[in-house]
Order: C-alpha cells, then sequence, then structure tokens
C-alpha cells in the first residue's frame, strides 16, 4: 500500500507541472498531418524527463521508452487534434492555453493532449521509485488520429514491429476505465444515369433518384440494426451527396452518396456491406458501386501509408486479468472503485486490439468525452494527476504480480 500511496503524492506534487505541460501543448497547433512542431516538441520534453530512449518513426508519431523487460506494454495518446470551427463560438483564443477555475483550456484539452501530458509525468514517477523491473514500455505520442483512426498504430505495429501485449489508451474517459468501442466503416455508393435535356426529363435515367431510393433504404436499416448489451446498438447514416450532370439544366448522370457505418459486437466489414448491397437491390439499383473508402494523405514526414477506412469493434472481456489489475492499480493509488465503461466515439485501438485480438487494450483519460470537438474544450487539473498516477500505479501493480 506504502508504494501506491507515493505514487499518488508525487501525481499531486507535479500537478501543476502536468498542467503548464498541457498548456505549453495547447498553444501549439498540431492538426491531423501537420504534428511536427508538436512532435519535435514532445521528444525534448521526454528526453529531458529521463526516458531511456525516444525517437520519431517514419510517419511521425513521437515514443519514448522505458526499461528493457521482456514483455511489452504501451500507452498512448494522440497528439493531433481537430481545427477549431467557427472562432464566434468560443469565449477564448483556441489555443490561449490558459489555466483558470482548476480547468486548462483550449483545443486539445481533452481530445487528447491531457492524456499526453499525463504519460509524461506518469513516466518519470516509474523512474523515479523505480517501478518497473520486467517491463519494456513504450509511450506512444500518435499522429493523424483525427483523420484516420488508428492509421499511426497500424504503422507502429506492421512496420515498427512494436507489439505489446497491452496498450492503454489515454482518451478522455472522465477517469472511467473503458474496456471497449463500436467500430465504425466509411463507405461510397455510386450511381450511374443517362442524362438528358431537364425539359423532358423522362428521356434519360436520373442517377439521383436512384441514389435518393438507396439513401431511404438505408434510413429503413438503420433501425433494423443489432443491438449488444455492453456496446449499444449499430447504426448508419448518409453524411455526403455529391451529384453531376453535363449542366443546371441537363438529368443528372452520376450521384455519390457517402454512409457513416458504427459497429456494434459481432458485426463486421463483410456483413456492413452485404446489408449495403441489399439496400442497392431494394432500391432497384443492383448496378450500384459499394466501395469501402481508402485513407492516402500524407503525414507531416511526407509518408503515405495506406490504410482501409474499416475501423473494427473491440472489447475486453470482463474477467480479463488486464482489466483486473487495472481495477485493483486504480483502487490503490486513488482510493476508490473505479466505474467501467465504453467510449461512444472512436480511438486509436481499432488498429490494435481491433485488428490484432492478441494485442489487449482499455483507457482511462483526464477530461471528457463531450468535449471532444467542442468549442470552449477543457480539461480538470485534478484529472491529469490522477491519471498519471493511474498509469503508474498500473505498471507497479503489473510488476507485483
Amino acid at each position: 500500500m506504502e508504494i501506491y500511496q507515493k505514487i499518488r503524492d508525487l501525481s499531486l506534487k507535479y500537478e501543476t507541472e502536468t498542467a503548464q505541460l498541457l498548456s505549453k501543448m495547447i498553444q501549439i497547433p498540431s492538426f491531423s498531418g501537420k504534428e511536427k512542431n508538436m512532435a519535435n516538441f514532445l521528444k525534448t520534453q521526454m528526453e529531458e524527463s529521463g526516458f531511456d530512449h525516444v525517437w520519431l518513426d517514419d510517419l511521425g508519431s513521437v515514443i519514448g521508452k522505458i526499461g528493457n523487460g521482456n514483455r511489452v506494454i504501451a500507452f498512448d495518446a494522440h497528439i493531433d487534434t481537430v481545427y477549431p470551427g467557427n472562432l464566434e463560438n468560443w469565449n477564448f483564443p483556441p489555443h490561449a492555453g490558459k489555466i483558470e477555475d482548476g480547468k486548462i483550456w483550449g483545443r486539445g484539452a481533452s481530445d487528447q493532449l491531457g492524456g499526453m501530458a499525463s504519460m509524461i509525468t506518469a513516466a518519470k514517477i516509474i523512474k523515479e521509485l523505480d517501478l518497473n523491473q520486467e517491463f519494456t514500455i513504450y509511450f506512444v505520442g500518435s499522429v493523424m488520429e483525427e483523420d484516420c483512426d488508428g492509421i499511426a498504430w497500424e504503422h507502429l505495429i506492421e512496420e515498427d514491429n512494436i507489439r505489446p501485449e497491452l496498450v492503454v489508451s489515454t482518451e478522455p474517459t472522465s477517469l472511467k476505465i473503458h474496456r471497449g468501442q463500436r467500430g465504425r466503416m466509411e463507405i461510397s455508393i455510386e450511381a450511374t444515369g443517362i442524362s438528358c435535356h431537364g425539359s423532358a426529363p423522362e428521356r434519360g435515367n436520373n442517377a439521383i433518384y436512384k441514389i435518393a431510393r438507396i439513401a431511404l433504404e438505408i434510413e429503413k436499416l438503420n433501425n433494423e440494426l443489432t443491438v449488444d448489451p455492453f456496446l449499444g446498438k449499430g447504426t448508419i447514416t448518409t453524411t455526403i451527396l455529391r451529384s453531376s450532370s453535363p449542366s443546371q439544366c441537363a438529368v443528372a448522370d452520376y450521384a455519390y452518396l457517402q454512409v457513416d457505418r458504427r459497429l456494434t459486437h459481432g458485426e463486421d466489414k463483410e456483413l456492413a456491406v452485404r446489408q449495403l448491397h441489399e439496400c442497392c437491390r431494394k432500391a432497384g439499383v443492383t448496378e450500384a458501386k459499394v466501395k469501402i473508402l481508402e485513407y492516402q494523405q500524407a503525414a507531416y514526414t511526407g509518408k503515405v501509408y495506406p490504410v482501409e477506412k474499416y475501423y473494427p469493434t473491440w472489447v475486453l472481456p470482463e474477467n480479463s486479468s488486464y482489466l483486473e489489475q487495472a481495477q485493483a492499480a486504480y483502487k490503490l493509488a486513488l482510493g476508490k472503485k473505479p466505474i467501467t465503461d465504453k467510449w461512444t466515439f472512436s480511438t486509436n485501438c481499432v488498429s490494435i486490439m481491433g485488428k490484432h485480438p492478441e494485442i489487449k487494450c482499455l483507457g482511462l483519460g483526464p477530461g471528457d468525452e463531450v468535449e471532444a470537438h467542442a468549442p470552449n474544450e477543457k480539461t480538470r487539473v485534478s484529472d491529469l494527476s490522477a491519471a498519471a498516477a493511474f498509469y503508474a500505479a498500473l505498471v507497479a501493480k503489473m510488476n507485483r504480480n
């Protein structure tokens, strides 16, 4: 018990320092594909905090390593943020990083630079108290998550051969322990028609009408999807609609529909694609093309790493030994029983446990999910120290089992 009290004491001792680090991070705009300045800043911070080794991979993620044990675990925080959006919705400059009323304010405070700040503090505590004897621990500041969930970890696993037994995501959870999330897909449907003059539409075959009938079948499909008792219901919705024709006075000869598909437990991409083909059949448009989209944007390093936009569902079982150790570490470090829950949104874990079931995931992060992508984003200073204590306590607990 004494070691966990020391962990908590140190997390509180470093609380102001952790908040100041987060404030500095918020002041560095770090949008997807533009994380270079943030990555270099964090590399310096990790080096100054005493990490054993720090480097940037080819995609631009910053990785700090502690220990050289045979077992491997990792902590992850994505270091990109979304744009501020309409500045009129903000009560202060989005990148001010102000500390006020026990909170840190600014874009990325919850989603999810706060997790990165807490990870760095946790690493300092682990080193200071010599908590790690048997693990190699990676602390990853991953890139491009907002544009393509999991791309950084797909690269780490497949190209850098970093394959931990456990990855802890530090996405915001309101200090709950999360053990799963629905998956998602981005899918397009294309329909073609025959153009003619708009004054005599019966001469042509309007692609917009075809895609509209498909959209109505998708609306019906959403009401019929599977409900899982833990993750909730699978969903599907239309998000983008485009069409083209020879002129504004001509029947459309092409229409494009994009959908967002959320996958609950037991659903996968084959099922989702099959269901959309069925929607097309019911709409009488059997020739429509259904396609899973691909992400092919360049990282700030210039590297293009194509990834299919299929982000699988994952769930850590309730009886997992990793979850049990996390729950025990939480109680020992924070003095209360944790709430175990799930994320509503998606995280990098889709490309970790979602695509590699042998690599287990769970999550706990400072801040609240509802703050993600919202104006006037904030996180609590007290969350930062609590999260840092949990991360260090989990390492201590796993080393003592």
